[in-house]
C-alpha cells in the first residue's frame, strides 16, 4: 500500500466511506452465507459454488483493504475557488514548450473522477514532478520540471478550473 496522501473532497470521502460500509455490512455477510451454504452441500473439492464464493470473498477483502488504505491516506479539502490558480482539485490544461497541442488533466486523485464515470481524464498527483512544478501557477505562467529520464520539460499553464 502507498504512503502518499491523496486529496479528496468531502463528497468523495463520504462516498468512499459509504462503499466501505456497504462492502463490510452487506456484501461480506452475503458471501459468508454463500460459503456456509456451500459447505453444507458436502465435498468441497468439486463444489463450484463454494469456490466461486471464496473467490468473491477474496476480491471483496482486497477492495476493503484498498478502501481502508485510501481513507487512511485521504486529506479532505474544499473544492478549490475558480480563481485560475493551479491547486489540487483543478482541471488543468497545459501546453508543452514547442508544441501547439494542449493536454488537460485532473490534479488530484482518482477518487475525484469516480464522481462521474463519463469523465475521461488523466490524473496527476500534486506531489508528482509536474504537479509540484505547476502548483500555485496561473494561466500564462510557465513551469519547468525534471522528467524521470532526467530531461527538463517546460510547460505553459493554459487554464485551471475547478473539477
Amino acid at each position: 500500500m502507498s504512503t502518499e496522501t491523496i486529496w479528496v473532497t468531502q463528497e468523495a470521502y463520504d462516498r468512499l466511506v459509504a462503499e466501505l460500509n456497504r462492502l463490510k455490512n452487506e456484501v461480506l455477510p452475503d458471501i459468508t452465507q454463500k460459503i456456509a451454504n456451500a459447505r453444507e452441500e458436502g465435498d468441497l473439492k468439486e463444489n463450484g459454488g463454494y469456490h466461486a464464493a471464496r473467490e468473491e470473498q477474496g476480491k471483496t477483502d482486497a477492495q476493503i483493504r484498498q478502501l481502508e488504505d485510501r481513507l487512511r491516506r485521504a486529506e479532505v479539502g474544499e473544492v478549490p475557488a475558480d480563481d485560475g490558480l493551479v491547486e489540487a482539485g483543478m482541471k488543468v490544461t497545459i501546453r508543452f514548450e514547442g508544441d501547439t497541442d494542449t493536454e488537460t488533466f485532473l490534479l488530484g486523485s482518482r477518487e475525484l473522477l469516480s464522481m462521474d464515470s463519463s469523465v475521461d481524464l488523466d490524473v496527476y498527483s500534486p506531489t508528482s514532478p509536474l504537479g509540484e512544478a505547476i502548483m500555485g501557477k496561473s494561466a500564462g505562467d510557465t513551469a519547468t520540471y525534471e522528467a524521470p529520464n532526467g530531461k527538463k520539460i517546460t510547460v505553459e499553464i493554459v487554464e485551471a478550473k475547478p473539477f
